[in-house]
């Protein structure tokens, strides 16, 4: 499981922010300490509000660490449970995580693919998981899986002979680390006519 520092705007790991980022010219290091800084506070312990993990944080709370701390909790990293906000253990991060739970990929993940949006959906399953940090063989797995548990591999339409087979044909997409949205959005819309 690993953590890649991203910016909290447009989500890149380099100095090379989108357009129009709220953080182009904030550099690498100080993305990353804002995210060692909250990390490090959330790791000894729950806090019960964002006040309590402000004043645990060293040095001043800038406006870095509250988009920090937001894209964490949008990542599903850090969560608001019993009325804490907490990080989530590795393995339960996994399992929550496995499950989109967000359009356009929960249409793709309950519904399954239909042919004709099936490159876009396996892609943009593979992509959103490398994106949240799953290795390639948590990804692997988990889309293996999605293809049988959805129905999608039943549908047909595929030139591979099995279901892992057609998972390593994208591993390109999962190492280079290509954007979900589009793919998700282009085939949640066909699978939205078919099905």
């Amino acid at each position: 499981m690993r953590l890649r520092y991203r910016c909290p705007g447009c989500r890149t790991t380099s100095n090379l922010h989108d357009p129009g980022c709220d953080f182009e010219g904030v550099d690498r290091v100080d993305v990353e300490r804002a995210y060692t800084d909250l990390l490090a506070a959330l790791s000894v312990r729950p806090f019960e509000d964002e006040a309590g993990l402000r004043e645990a944080v060293p040095g001043r709370w800038s406006g870095l660490h509250a988009a920090v701390l937001s894209r964490l909790r949008a990542d599903q990293r850090v969560v608001r449970e019993n009325g804490e906000l907490r990080l989530l253990e590795p393995e339960a991060f996994k399992e929550r995580v496995a499950r989109p739970t967000f359009e356009p990929l929960q249409t793709i993940y309950e519904k399954g693919s239909v042919p004709g949006a099936h490159d876009h959906s396996v892609f943009a399953l593979l992509a959103f998981y490398e994106m949240v940090g799953l290795s390639w063989e948590e990804a692997h797995e988990n889309t293996v899986e999605w293809l049988r548990s959805s129905g999608t591999w039943d549908r047909g339409g595929f030139e591979e002979s099995t279901p892992a087979e057609l998972v390593d044909t994208k591993r390109h997409v999962y190492e280079e680390g290509y954007g979900w949205k589009q793919a998700a959005t282009e085939a949640k819309a066909v699978i939205d006519r078919r099905l």
